[in-house]
């Protein structure tokens, strides 16, 4: 290693270095859940990751394209990758030249759910409605985001990039059972709203509040029958035209400012 901006930087050149192939299982979901680590690719995310003071382990630098990356804390490894290794961690078209090896964020839900809106994503796949529910549930002010197991990996990476940020400072649970989530913001003190069309009513007229778990379900089956089975209330939004459902994210983030506004 050489003394680079105060800090230790490292070199790395082939596949077969353990610092490489350790960030390399961080592409696969599997690899993400055992170790409670995930890929963060972006000079603003990475200053986001330093302000919220997460365990940032790497920084990777793309050998001819590394940013300048500002003031970065102590005790940060720093490591070069060439061109090529860089490029197999990465998963944007255009890098910045920069991903980092972060901590999940250890505040979840358990023992954390404050007032506010709750979130529950009973089995979303698209990354980009997962990660802008996460992104609008910050800005609507909601207590935390749940996740059922058959959700979509929050801490893939499309996901973080869509979050915007928000990954790190929401509350977050996932690979939870239906029952489980339930539970869980059930002892918060929250009823269960699913969204559905039949035997709903308009989310203008309903009951919602602070003290409500929105479920939104999977973008083609919509909510599944176990949450249909636990709803408190069932809300739908009422649309005009030949329109027969809204986009997952879009539909979220009428129920969740919804909610917000109905608080007193």
């Amino acid at each position: 290693m050489e003394p680079v901006w105060g800090f230790l930087m490292k070199n790395i050149t082939s596949r077969n270095n353990e610092i490489f192939k350790n960030a390399l299982k961080l592409t696969r979901k599997k690899y993400r859940d055992a170790e409670g680590r995930y890929l963060l690719e972006g000079v603003k995310p990475l200053r986001d990751a330093f302000a919220q003071g997460l365990d940032v382990e790497w920084v990777f630098l793309r050998k001819t394209s590394a940013p300048g990356i500002g003031v970065i804390g102590e005790g940060i490894r720093i490591a070069v990758l060439e061109d090529r290794l860089f490029d197999e961690i990465s998963d944007t078209e255009t890098s910045q030249g920069v991903i980092a090896v972060v901590r999940k964020n250890p505040r979840d839900c358990f023992g954390f759910m404050g007032p506010g809106t709750a979130v529950i994503l009973d089995r979303l796949q698209d990354p980009g409605n997962i990660g802008t529910i996460i992104r609008t549930a910050e800005a609507a002010g909601c207590s935390a985001v749940l996740a059922v197991k058959g959700t979509g990996d929050i801490y893939s990476p499309k996901v973080v990039r869509s979050a915007a940020g928000s990954i790190m400072r929401m509350p977050v649970a996932d690979n939870l059972e239906p029952e489980e989530a339930a539970d869980l913001c059930r002892q918060a003190g929250k009823k269960i709203a699913v969204s559905c069309l039949e035997d709903a009513e308009s989310y203008m007229e309903a009951d919602l509040g602070a003290d409500t778990a929105i479920v939104i379900g999977n973008e083609g089956r919509g909510v599944s029958e176990e949450f249909m089975k636990l709803a408190d209330v069932k809300v739908k939004i009422p649309m005009k035209g030949e329109i027969e459902s809204l986009n997952a994210a879009v539909a979220a983030g009428i129920l969740m400012f919804a909610a917000a506004g109905k608080v007193k």
